[in-house]
């Protein structure tokens, strides 16, 4: 979803929308994008807005313990 290169929501995530939501954020799972570098021999692009962090699920687990939550489509 934050490829820089083959993402379907690229055009969406191209007018970030700062303004009206100034505490959205993109992160990437350092893990994953280790994974698809190495399985993809090159490196993986990243919108430029997303931030690198070193596991996903580490993270989701820390912004739930700050008392956000976790909605799964």
């Amino acid at each position: 979803m934050l490829r820089d290169d083959t993402s379907p929501r690229q055009s969406a995530h191209q007018v970030h929308p700062a303004k009206t939501m100034p505490h959205l954020a993109f992160s990437a799972c350092g893990n994953t994008r280790e994974n698809m570098t190495r399985a993809e021999a090159k490196d993986v692009p990243l919108i430029s807005q997303a931030k690198i962090v070193k596991a996903g699920v580490v993270r989701l687990m820390e912004l739930q313990e700050q008392g956000w939550s976790y909605l799964r489509p």
